[in-house]
Protein backbone atom coordinates (compact mmCIF):
# COMPACT_ATOMS: atom_id res chain seq x y z
CA UNK A 1 0.00 0.00 0.00
CA UNK A 2 1.59 3.53 -1.16
CA UNK A 3 2.12 5.90 1.70
CA UNK A 4 -0.72 8.56 -0.50
CA UNK A 5 -2.94 6.05 0.34
CA UNK A 6 -1.95 5.28 3.59
CA UNK A 7 -2.63 9.75 4.92
CA UNK A 8 -5.71 8.94 3.16
CA UNK A 9 -6.95 6.42 5.93
CA UNK A 10 -9.28 8.00 8.16
CA UNK A 11 -8.65 5.11 10.80
CA UNK A 12 -5.41 3.92 11.34
CA UNK A 13 -5.49 0.12 12.91
CA UNK A 14 -2.61 -0.98 14.83
CA UNK A 15 -1.82 -4.12 16.34
CA UNK A 16 0.96 -5.71 19.49
CA UNK A 17 0.74 -8.16 21.83
CA UNK A 18 -3.12 -8.39 21.84
CA UNK A 19 -3.53 -4.98 22.10
CA UNK A 20 -5.58 -3.48 18.65
CA UNK A 21 -5.43 0.66 18.45
CA UNK A 22 -7.09 1.89 16.68
CA UNK A 23 -6.42 6.27 15.76
CA UNK A 24 -9.09 8.21 14.40
CA UNK A 25 -6.94 9.94 11.70
CA UNK A 26 -8.96 13.12 10.54
CA UNK A 27 -6.66 15.59 12.74
CA UNK A 28 -7.67 18.35 10.39
CA UNK A 29 -11.25 17.97 10.20
CA UNK A 30 -11.45 18.04 14.22
CA UNK A 31 -11.31 13.67 13.86
CA UNK A 32 -15.25 14.03 12.62
CA UNK A 33 -16.18 10.73 12.49
CA UNK A 34 -16.63 10.64 8.11
CA UNK A 35 -18.87 7.81 6.76
CA UNK A 36 -15.02 6.34 5.94
CA UNK A 37 -14.42 6.44 9.09
CA UNK A 38 -17.06 5.38 10.36
CA UNK A 39 -17.06 2.00 7.75
CA UNK A 40 -13.45 1.56 9.27
CA UNK A 41 -14.29 1.48 12.57
CA UNK A 42 -17.02 -0.67 12.67
CA UNK A 43 -15.40 -3.13 10.82
CA UNK A 44 -12.37 -2.47 12.85
CA UNK A 45 -15.07 -3.44 16.10
CA UNK A 46 -15.81 -6.76 14.03
CA UNK A 47 -12.66 -8.05 13.78
CA UNK A 48 -11.48 -7.23 17.28
CA UNK A 49 -14.86 -9.16 19.10
CA UNK A 50 -14.30 -11.93 16.70
CA UNK A 51 -10.00 -12.55 16.49
CA UNK A 52 -9.64 -14.22 19.84
CA UNK A 53 -5.93 -13.35 19.52
CA UNK A 54 -6.88 -9.55 20.24
CA UNK A 55 -7.63 -9.60 24.15
CA UNK A 56 -8.07 -5.59 24.41
CA UNK A 57 -8.60 -2.41 22.48
CA UNK A 58 -7.48 1.13 22.88
CA UNK A 59 -9.68 4.02 21.29
CA UNK A 60 -7.72 7.55 20.41
CA UNK A 61 -7.10 10.45 18.04
CA UNK A 62 -4.62 12.13 15.83
CA UNK A 63 -3.27 14.77 16.89
CA UNK A 64 -3.09 16.72 20.48
CA UNK A 65 -5.92 18.95 19.88
CA UNK A 66 -8.99 16.94 19.58
CA UNK A 67 -10.10 13.30 20.37
CA UNK A 68 -13.63 13.40 18.13
CA UNK A 69 -15.58 16.67 17.30
CA UNK A 70 -18.72 13.58 16.39
CA UNK A 71 -20.33 12.89 13.59
CA UNK A 72 -19.15 14.98 10.97
CA UNK A 73 -21.48 17.99 10.22
CA UNK A 74 -20.66 18.76 6.68
CA UNK A 75 -20.29 15.21 4.87
CA UNK A 76 -22.05 12.75 7.44
CA UNK A 77 -25.17 14.46 8.87
CA UNK A 78 -26.49 15.76 5.24
CA UNK A 79 -25.30 12.54 4.01
CA UNK A 80 -27.94 10.85 6.52
CA UNK A 81 -30.67 13.05 6.57
CA UNK A 82 -31.03 13.43 2.28
CA UNK A 83 -29.28 16.67 2.21
CA UNK A 84 -26.27 15.67 0.02
CA UNK A 85 -26.13 12.50 -2.62
CA UNK A 86 -23.67 9.48 -1.87
CA UNK A 87 -20.38 10.75 -3.52
CA UNK A 88 -18.34 7.26 -3.25
CA UNK A 89 -18.22 3.67 -1.59
CA UNK A 90 -18.00 4.80 2.01
CA UNK A 91 -21.25 7.36 1.51
CA UNK A 92 -22.81 3.98 -0.03
CA UNK A 93 -21.88 1.62 2.57
CA UNK A 94 -23.02 3.75 5.33
CA UNK A 95 -26.18 4.48 3.79
CA UNK A 96 -26.82 0.83 2.85
CA UNK A 97 -26.25 -0.15 6.46
CA UNK A 98 -26.89 2.14 8.81
CA UNK A 99 -25.94 0.23 11.93
CA UNK A 100 -22.25 0.52 10.69
CA UNK A 101 -22.75 4.15 12.10
CA UNK A 102 -24.22 2.97 15.56
CA UNK A 103 -21.53 0.34 15.45
CA UNK A 104 -18.76 2.35 14.89
CA UNK A 105 -19.74 4.39 18.29
CA UNK A 106 -20.60 1.47 20.30
CA UNK A 107 -24.17 2.59 20.69
CA UNK A 108 -26.43 -1.03 21.04
CA UNK A 109 -23.04 -2.84 19.43
CA UNK A 110 -22.50 -6.45 21.88
CA UNK A 111 -18.54 -6.57 22.38
CA UNK A 112 -17.63 -7.62 25.64
CA UNK A 113 -13.91 -7.21 25.41
CA UNK A 114 -12.43 -4.70 27.10
CA UNK A 115 -11.89 -0.92 25.23
CA UNK A 116 -9.43 1.66 26.84
CA UNK A 117 -10.41 5.73 25.88
CA UNK A 118 -7.42 7.33 25.19
CA UNK A 119 -8.30 11.34 25.20
CA UNK A 120 -5.83 13.23 23.74
CA UNK A 121 -7.78 16.43 22.76
CA UNK A 122 -11.64 17.94 22.59
CA UNK A 123 -13.78 15.23 23.03
CA UNK A 124 -17.51 17.29 22.09
CA UNK A 125 -20.73 15.71 21.59
CA UNK A 126 -20.03 12.26 19.75
CA UNK A 127 -16.23 12.45 21.17
CA UNK A 128 -17.99 12.39 24.61
CA UNK A 129 -20.25 9.68 23.73
CA UNK A 130 -17.62 7.62 22.48
CA UNK A 131 -15.83 8.02 25.60
CA UNK A 132 -18.70 6.60 27.69
CA UNK A 133 -18.99 3.58 25.60
CA UNK A 134 -15.43 2.70 26.28
CA UNK A 135 -14.85 1.28 30.33
CA UNK A 136 -11.75 2.55 31.31
CA UNK A 137 -10.73 5.65 30.36
CA UNK A 138 -7.68 8.19 30.60
CA UNK A 139 -7.37 11.59 29.29
CA UNK A 140 -4.57 13.94 28.48
CA UNK A 141 -4.97 17.19 30.94
CA UNK A 142 -5.94 19.65 28.68
CA UNK A 143 -9.21 17.28 27.19
CA UNK A 144 -12.42 19.13 27.04
CA UNK A 145 -15.67 17.04 27.02
CA UNK A 146 -19.49 18.01 26.73
CA UNK A 147 -22.37 17.49 25.23
CA UNK A 148 -23.33 20.92 23.62
CA UNK A 149 -26.41 18.91 21.63
CA UNK A 150 -29.41 21.62 23.39
CA UNK A 151 -27.54 24.42 22.40
CA UNK A 152 -28.57 23.46 18.97
CA UNK A 153 -31.88 22.08 19.42
CA UNK A 154 -30.59 18.65 19.50
CA UNK A 155 -30.48 15.69 21.87
CA UNK A 156 -27.33 13.47 22.37
CA UNK A 157 -28.86 9.98 20.84
CA UNK A 158 -25.55 8.35 20.71
CA UNK A 159 -26.15 6.56 23.77
CA UNK A 160 -25.76 9.06 26.24
CA UNK A 161 -29.47 9.38 27.68
CA UNK A 162 -28.85 5.90 28.55
CA UNK A 163 -25.54 5.70 29.93
CA UNK A 164 -24.33 9.14 31.61
CA UNK A 165 -27.05 8.79 34.14
CA UNK A 166 -26.03 4.96 35.27
CA UNK A 167 -22.26 6.26 35.34
CA UNK A 168 -22.35 9.27 36.96
CA UNK A 169 -24.60 11.07 40.04
CA UNK A 170 -27.89 12.27 38.35
CA UNK A 171 -27.83 15.66 38.81
CA UNK A 172 -24.23 15.90 37.21
CA UNK A 173 -25.89 13.97 34.20
CA UNK A 174 -28.41 16.13 34.07
CA UNK A 175 -26.35 19.04 34.23
CA UNK A 176 -24.23 17.70 31.12
CA UNK A 177 -26.93 16.67 28.71
CA UNK A 178 -29.36 19.76 29.72
CA UNK A 179 -27.24 22.53 29.69
CA UNK A 180 -24.87 21.41 27.20
CA UNK A 181 -22.12 23.43 28.78
CA UNK A 182 -18.34 21.71 28.23
CA UNK A 183 -16.40 21.06 31.19
CA UNK A 184 -12.33 19.86 31.99
CA UNK A 185 -10.51 16.47 32.09
CA UNK A 186 -10.17 17.24 35.90
CA UNK A 187 -14.10 17.95 36.70
CA UNK A 188 -14.73 14.56 34.55
CA UNK A 189 -12.32 13.26 36.62
CA UNK A 190 -13.86 14.57 40.00
CA UNK A 191 -17.30 12.86 39.13
CA UNK A 192 -15.83 9.54 38.15
CA UNK A 193 -16.09 9.92 34.12
CA UNK A 194 -12.46 9.10 33.74
CA UNK A 195 -9.92 6.53 35.30
CA UNK A 196 -7.03 8.72 35.07
CA UNK A 197 -5.95 12.44 34.22
CA UNK A 198 -1.95 11.98 32.76
CA UNK A 199 0.30 15.20 30.81
CA UNK A 200 -0.42 14.72 27.07
CA UNK A 201 3.08 12.99 26.62
CA UNK A 202 2.42 10.09 28.70
CA UNK A 203 -1.22 9.84 27.77
CA UNK A 204 0.09 6.71 25.15
CA UNK A 205 1.69 5.41 28.12
CA UNK A 206 -1.17 5.58 30.88
CA UNK A 207 -3.18 3.96 28.08
CA UNK A 208 -0.75 0.91 26.97
CA UNK A 209 0.07 0.36 30.44
CA UNK A 210 -3.97 -0.31 31.29
CA UNK A 211 -3.79 -2.14 28.34
CA UNK A 212 -1.19 -4.45 29.11
CA UNK A 213 -2.43 -5.05 32.53
CA UNK A 214 -5.34 -6.46 30.58
CA UNK A 215 -3.93 -8.71 28.14
CA UNK A 216 -2.02 -10.50 30.74
CA UNK A 217 -5.31 -11.39 32.64
CA UNK A 218 -7.57 -13.94 31.93
CA UNK A 219 -9.23 -13.13 28.52
CA UNK A 220 -12.67 -15.11 29.45
CA UNK A 221 -12.48 -14.14 32.65
CA UNK A 222 -12.20 -10.15 31.38
CA UNK A 223 -15.17 -10.86 29.19
CA UNK A 224 -17.33 -12.74 31.48
CA UNK A 225 -17.18 -9.89 34.24
CA UNK A 226 -17.97 -6.97 31.18
CA UNK A 227 -20.45 -9.12 29.84
CA UNK A 228 -21.83 -9.75 33.69
CA UNK A 229 -21.39 -6.01 34.46
CA UNK A 230 -23.36 -4.88 30.87
CA UNK A 231 -25.70 -7.42 31.31
CA UNK A 232 -26.38 -7.15 34.61
CA UNK A 233 -26.77 -3.21 34.97
CA UNK A 234 -30.26 -2.31 35.26
CA UNK A 235 -31.77 -5.67 36.33
CA UNK A 236 -33.06 -6.19 40.02
CA UNK A 237 -30.95 -7.73 42.15
CA UNK A 238 -31.82 -10.96 42.14
CA UNK A 239 -32.20 -10.81 38.09
CA UNK A 240 -28.21 -9.61 37.85
CA UNK A 241 -27.33 -12.40 40.25
CA UNK A 242 -28.50 -15.26 38.05
CA UNK A 243 -26.67 -13.59 35.27
CA UNK A 244 -23.49 -13.37 37.45
CA UNK A 245 -24.02 -17.21 37.95
CA UNK A 246 -24.02 -17.68 34.34
CA UNK A 247 -20.98 -16.04 33.56
CA UNK A 248 -19.28 -17.50 36.66
CA UNK A 249 -20.20 -21.18 35.50
CA UNK A 250 -19.07 -20.61 32.17
CA UNK A 251 -15.51 -19.07 33.55
CA UNK A 252 -15.40 -22.18 35.96
CA UNK A 253 -15.61 -25.24 33.70
CA UNK A 254 -13.08 -22.91 31.58
CA UNK A 255 -9.27 -24.22 31.23
CA UNK A 256 -8.16 -20.99 32.01
CA UNK A 257 -9.87 -21.65 35.47
CA UNK A 258 -7.40 -24.41 35.86
CA UNK A 259 -4.25 -22.59 34.43
CA UNK A 260 -4.28 -19.84 36.72
CA UNK A 261 -4.08 -21.48 40.28
CA UNK A 262 -2.19 -24.30 38.66
CA UNK A 263 0.60 -21.48 37.62
CA UNK A 264 0.07 -19.47 41.02
CA UNK A 265 0.59 -22.82 42.57
CA UNK A 266 4.08 -23.42 40.55
CA UNK A 267 5.11 -19.60 40.74
CA UNK A 268 5.14 -18.88 37.25
CA UNK A 269 3.08 -17.09 34.68
CA UNK A 270 -0.01 -18.39 33.53
CA UNK A 271 -0.63 -19.48 29.77
CA UNK A 272 -4.00 -19.04 29.24
CA UNK A 273 -5.66 -19.42 25.75
CA UNK A 274 -8.92 -18.16 26.48
CA UNK A 275 -11.01 -21.61 26.46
Amino acid sequence: MSNSHMEERHLLVDECDGVMTLTMNRPAARNALSPQMLVQLSAAWYEFRDRQDLRVAILTGAGETDFSAGGDLKRTMPLLTGARKPEDEWDQEILEHPERFTDAILRGFELYKPVIAAVNGNALGGGTEMTNACDLRVASEHAVFGTPEAKLGLLPGGGSLSRLPRQIPLAKAMEILLIGDSFSAQDALGMGLLNYVVPPAHLMEKAREMAEKLAQNGPLAVQKIKEGIVRGSGLSLAEALQVENEVSAAVMLSQDAREGPRAFKEKRPPRFSGK
